[in-house]
């Protein structure tokens, strides 16, 4: 694989440390864009990786930044917004992106990896994946010569991420019974890995130019059998409810002023389409997705041993207690 000078946009979260990690390993050389260089420092540990303050909503500062690049890849996204308008995900998901689309062609870059959501569309039910889809068609109809490709995520999880962590410390916080909003609604998840090997399968366009590939693991589950299945690797044995619709709006409008935001309305929304995908895009990109049963176990059974041993302490302690 030729060698390629690449410029980050969310290089700091979840998916991007990462792949920026992996793209280091390969070789390539790596700017990572964010809004407090000191807050991320720790990356700096790899060999051939810069790390840049810049506002990415200001063009100018993105231009800059992307001249002299081959290849850009945009993975920023937000799960919620600050208010309740959909603002907040137009600004991070559409016009960031148009931004994107404008800066490339005056830096010259000629390669965009935009990561997006399975099932985004301009017409979906909630803000999130609207805007997504809405990214989508900015980079379709607007890219011009820009050699662009899109990945299109079910749920991806992996080590520290938001999604089966999150269910885990829900659960160890909600005692007994866990109310649980579109306890039916489908998922695919996908592992991070996965993910990666995609992106840099398509690091040099080629076959995979002007393409759209939906990303989702080997098996389908349900939201009752994701959070049954993160229950059991972690040892909280809890009475999993699944809500009916009214109650799961109701749930979701209280979380909306809930620090953090564990459930939203806009997540109610999004709930409603089953993210699983139609057309194999891995089969496509030659990569044999992983199982979560498998890979979740290795980050969350530490959790069900942890549990386990402190159950045991406590009831040694009894035990010398009654002594």
């Amino acid at each position: 694989m030729r060698r390629q000078t690449l410029c980050i946009l969310g290089g700091t979260g979840f998916l991007g440390t990462r792949l920026v990690a992996r793209l280091i390993k390969e070789g390539h050389r790596v700017t990572v864009l964010s809004r407090d260089r000191e807050q991320h420092k720790h990356l700096l540990v790899l060999p051939g990786l810069t790390l840049e303050n810049c506002d990415v909503y200001q063009e100018a500062q993105l231009s800059e930044r992307f001249r002299g690049k081959d290849v850009v890849i945009n993975l920023i996204g937000i799960l919620n917004e600050r208010g309740f308008s959909g603002s907040g995900f137009r600004r991070a998901h559409t016009e960031l992106t148009r931004g994107v689309l404008q800066a490339s062609r005056s830096a010259g870059v000629t390669r965009l990896l935009q990561i997006s959501a399975l099932k985004a569309a301009v017409d979906a039910p909630s803000y999130y994946l609207r805007s997504k889809g809405e990214a989508e068609k900015l980079i379709r109809e607007h890219g011009g010569t820009l050699d662009w490709t899109i990945f299109q995520p079910s749920v991806i999880f992996g080590p520290g991420d938001s999604f089966l962590n999150r269910f885990a410390a829900l659960l160890g916080d909600v005692p007994l019974v866990f109310p649980l909003a579109k306890p039916d609604a489908r998922f695919q998840p996908v592992l991070v890995d996965d993910v990666i090997e995609a992106l840099l399968h398509c690091l040099q366009g080629g076959a995979c130019s002007r393409q759209t590939y939906e990303l989702g693991g080997p098996q389908v589950y349900t939201l009752r059998e994701i959070v049954t299945l993160v229950a059991n690797l972690t040892g909280h044995r809890r009475w999993i409810i699944g809500l009916p619709d009214f109650a799961a709006r109701l749930q979701a409008l209280v979380m909306d002023f809930v620090p953090g935001r564990p459930f939203s309305s806009d997540n109610y929304r999004s709930l409603s389409i089953d993210s699983v995908c139609t057309v194999n895009g891995f089969a496509g990109l030659g990569i044999k997705p992983q199982s979560m049963l498998a890979a979740a176990r290795q980050y969350l059974g530490s959790l069900e041993d942890n549990a386990r041993l402190s159950h045991n302490r406590a009831a040694a302690g009894r035990a010398l207690h009654r002594r």
